[in-house]
């Protein structure tokens, strides 16, 4: 079975999962939290 987790906090996805653009490439995470999440860490990184 392959199982997809969150991209910032491990958990499960199911079909609700949001796909994030970070960069160049897509991620996908469980809720608007987590999503809000890499964007943050991400535009931080990019300064």
């Amino acid at each position: 079975m392959n199982e997809k987790t969150c991209a910032a906090c491990d958990c499960e996805l199911d079909a609700t999962a949001i796909q994030v653009r970070i960069g160049t490439g897509v991620v996908e995470v469980c809720c608007d939290e987590c999503a809000r999440k890499l964007r943050e860490a991400a535009a931080e990184k990019a300064s």
